[in-house]
């Protein structure tokens, strides 16, 4: 009901219309800020947000905001994750739960998220108004970056736009946490009518700072062995291109964390692929000469330093290209604080006709080759009587298009496809790895699929990671959603995985060798019919090729080397 220029709503109605009408726009193209809603209701969230969302898909008064029912709060918040890592942070997903346990659930998810730098708006039921200052809400704290409790209903809409601008900063993005009393969601209030109206939010592209530009210009040109480390943040700022322009004109070789894989194609002569403890052997031995690390958008995780060993030079120095500050500090680095793909356009620019030696290129494209090499052969093992999981990769990669999507995880998986897996596509490859939470597998495959329904999506799960989480194929099977989950079975335990996927609804394929396994993968692509998943089991006694490199957990800890 309208009075003037305001609207009689309550706290979970106003919530609705102020998602659905919040717009993004980065290089003039506008997206949907918030694309969709999950949730379980209960005690706390049923008669405020629930009975909001209801009214508006009854009503059709929010279009385009549409509600996805979950199964655990936790896979909700990594569907919500998978999602806004496929649409490059441009689009967010909302969550909400009820009190208590069901809020609790979602905090490892919130987690996962603030760690990916991914926006995800949580709005967990929260005790009333009038009880206690603190609740079990409070978890969230630590591991969101932004946090505020609706007391009152005046107090919504700056905590809408405080949180709104958060989740549309890239430099700041993560898990932003309102936690909603329940006698506040019902209660109703005379809101300013312009509070819905529709606002968008401008993603930047800030360009570095000349100076920090030509400090990183120096460095370089005073190198003869650079090496690029290409994070997430190249894939975010969809700075794929100028990353392969600068790799050509200079000479440099591109090595790639598990967020930054996709970031060059793996058949380019300068691509070395995954670097770290769960790198390729070319991208390590390149490291550990490195006299120059160009990092471009990553945070230089312990798996990517392989626990601070990878760069063995005494003499190696950093250039620390990200949108957020903290990040392009690492390791006592040169930091040049800028979007990714401006700063690459910028550096291009400023180095001219620099480029490292002939020499040097070949050395690259022969240790890209010889790794090429080792990948083919580990997909062409014919290891009996149960195959290796390299060669169920290969088959997965073998029968993937181009643009189809690989979702994994956790466990020993990610760590073979970060080596293995020949990307061909920015967004081919969807490794959560910054948070590495099993359960994630099926859930962020389904976020990925909601964000991309044209692109195929592969969900690789080993037995432990799809135990944990598998009901969520409950929510594909009801919104006939399709996703093609390879399920890897060591058979540790006489337990019947398959029969428990089809059990949940699911078109399952068992196999038992290869060419089997084959054969079902070119069945599930035509398969129509929402998610259908293919078993196979496989000898986990299979090493993958050496990355000469190690994870050290002691090393670890240990303080960044001093700048030199």
């Amino acid at each position: 009901m309208t009075s003037g220029s305001t609207v009689r709503l309550t706290v979970g109605q106003a919530v609705v219309r102020f998602l659905a009408a919040q717009r993004s726009e980065r290089d003039g193209i506008e997206h949907r800020l918030f694309a969709g809603y999950s949730g379980i209701f209960g005690h706390g969230d049923v008669a405020g947000l629930g009975q909001a969302l209801l009214e508006a898909d009854l009503h059709g008064a929010e279009p385009g905001l549409r509600y996805y029912q979950a199964r655990t709060e936790q896979t909700m918040v990594h569907t919500a994750v998978g999602f806004a890592r496929m649409r490059n942070r441009l689009s967010a997903w909302a969550c909400t739960s009820s009190i208590g346990p069901g809020a609790t659930s979602m905090v490892t998810g919130a987690a996962l998220a603030t760690i990916s730098r991914l926006p995800v708006l949580l709005l967990p039921a929260d005790v009333s108004a009038t009880g206690l200052d603190v609740s079990v809400n409070d978890a969230f704290r630590p591991v969101s970056v932004f946090f505020d409790r609706i007391w009152r209903p005046e107090q919504l809409p700056a905590a809408l736009l405080a949180a709104t601008r958060v989740l549309a900063d890239p430099a700041q993005t993560g898990a932003v946490t309102l936690a909603l009393p329940q006698d506040v969601q019902a209660e109703a209030w005379d809101w300013p009518a312009e509070l819905f109206a529709e606002r968008v939010w401008h993603i930047p592209r800030p360009a570095p700072e000349t100076v920090a530009l030509i400090r990183a210009v120096q460095l370089i040109r005073a190198s003869s062995r650079p090496l690029i480390v290409a994070g997430g943040g190249v894939i975010y700022s969809e700075a794929a291109e100028e990353l392969r322009f600068l790799a050509e004109a200079a000479g440099i070789p591109v090595a790639e964390t598990q967020a930054g894989q996709g970031s060059l194609r793996y058949d380019h002569p300068l691509a070395l692929g995954a670097i770290g403890s769960t790198g390729t052997a070319a991208a390590n031995q390149l490291a550990r000469q490195a006299d120059i690390v160009i990092g471009i958008g990553t945070r230089y995780s312990d798996v990517t330093t392989a626990s601070r060993t990878a760069f063995a030079n005494p003499r190696v120095r950093f250039v620390n290209i990200n949108i957020a500050a903290p990040d392009a500090v690492q390791l006592a680095g040169s930091p040049v604080v800028a979007d990714a793909q401006m700063a690459l356009r910028d550096l291009a620019r400023a180095l001219g006709s620099w480029s490292t030696s002939d020499a040097y290129r070949a050395e690259a494209r022969q240790l890209a080759a010889a790794w090429d090499d080792a990948v083919g052969r580990s997909y062409a093992l014919g290891h009996q009587p149960l195959p290796a999981a390299a060669e169920v990769i290969g088959a997965v990669n073998e029968a993937a298009e181009p643009t189809d999507v690989l979702v994994c995880a956790a466990g020993s998986i990610p760590g073979e496809v970060h080596q293995l897996w020949r990307t061909r596509d920015p967004k081919g490859y969807h490794v959560n790895y910054g948070y590495s939470a099993m359960g994630y597998e099926i859930a962020g495959g389904l976020g990925a699929k909601l964000a991309e329904p044209d692109r195929e999506v592969f969900v690789l799960v080993g037995d432990g990671s799809y135990l944990m989480m598998a009901q969520v194929l409950v929510t594909a099977v009801q919104e006939r959603i399709k996703l093609i989950v390879v399920l890897v079975d060591n058979h540790v335990l006489p337990v019947d995985l398959a029969a428990n996927a089809q059990s949940l609804g699911v078109q399952v394929f068992r196999t038992a060798t290869i060419a089997e396994f084959r054969d079902a993968l070119a069945q599930a692509r035509r398969w129509a019919g929402g998610p259908v998943l293919v078993h196979i089991e496989t000898d986990p006694a299979v090493p993958a090729p050496d990355s000469q490199a190690r994870w050290d957990e002691q090393r670890s800890y240990l303080a960044p080397p001093e700048s030199r």
